[in-house]
């Protein structure tokens, strides 16, 4: 189906910051393609919210469905316009312990975390250069962390995974301009179900960081729409950790 709305694709955004950024960009125009791996009724329901928006599943550890879930997305209103690599992973493994961040778990992490953004990016090159075409450049935006900016986070793994999606952010960055503009966001904590037992980490962010609280998925949304709407930036990663790092 044609559209003239532009359109968003945001993996993994049946709840927490996915879902407020596919809210946020529903606000701001945009068309929304909504995903998850398994959580199809949040997503369906989702989509029946917003109204002008779909639904696709798809396994992201499987390049099949890599492939399918950009095809699905371009074809339902023929175009796509900006794409937000939300979608991760983590596992919580204390960076002492060498022996349980194992080959399998490295291979998991960096397949989710690194292997899929990138190759969603190649899948939709075209579609998103079509979009430079009718007069705005092609956006893509990875959701980091700022475990990939400072020796901090669940895991080794995980923080080594989330630092070359930032690398491979810039080297894309390079590669696309001037059609495709590529940035990435590093969150530190966001108050989301994933992160409400997480007391240690909760108190860290009220007493150390600067604005003393942690994000809100609305803020991370907030930003993306940002980058979204400027079509001058490329290969920035925004550090968005209520000024910790300061600390």
């Amino acid at each position: 189906m044609k559209n003239s709305q532009p359109v968003a694709l945001i993996t993994g955004s049946t709840s927490g910051i996915g879902a407020a950024i596919a809210r946020r960009l529903s606000r701001e125009g945009y068309a929304i393609v909504l995903h998850s791996r398994s959580s199809t009724e949040a997503g369906q329901a989702l989509a029946a919210e917003l109204g002008m928006a779909a639904y696709v599943q798809a396994d992201l550890a499987q390049d099949a469905d890599r492939v399918r879930l950009i095809r699905e997305a371009v074809a339902l209103w023929g175009r796509l316009d900006v794409l937000v690599n939300n979608a991760g992973i983590s596992r919580v493994i204390p960076h002492a312990d060498l022996a349980a961040a194992t080959p399998e778990v490295w291979h998991e992490l960096n397949e989710i975390n690194v292997v899929a953004p990138f190759r969603l990016v190649a899948e939709a090159e075209s579609a998103l250069r079509e979009a430079a075409a009718r007069g705005r450049p092609g956006c893509v935006v990875n959701i980091s962390s700022h475990a990939g900016v400072r020796p901090k986070g669940a895991s080794i793994p995980y923080a080594a995974s989330k630092a070359a999606l930032n690398h491979v952010t810039r080297l894309l960055a390079l590669s696309l301009a001037p059609e495709i503009r590529v940035n990435a966001i590093a969150p530190g904590l966001v108050d989301t179900p994933l992160t409400a037992a997480w007391t240690d980490a909760q108190q860290l962010w009220r007493e150390r960081a600067p604005m003393r609280r942690a994000a809100k998925p609305d803020d991370i949304a907030q930003l993306v729409a940002m980058l979204v709407a400027s079509d001058y930036l490329t290969g920035e990663i925004l550090l968005s950790d209520g000024g910790l790092n300061l600390t």
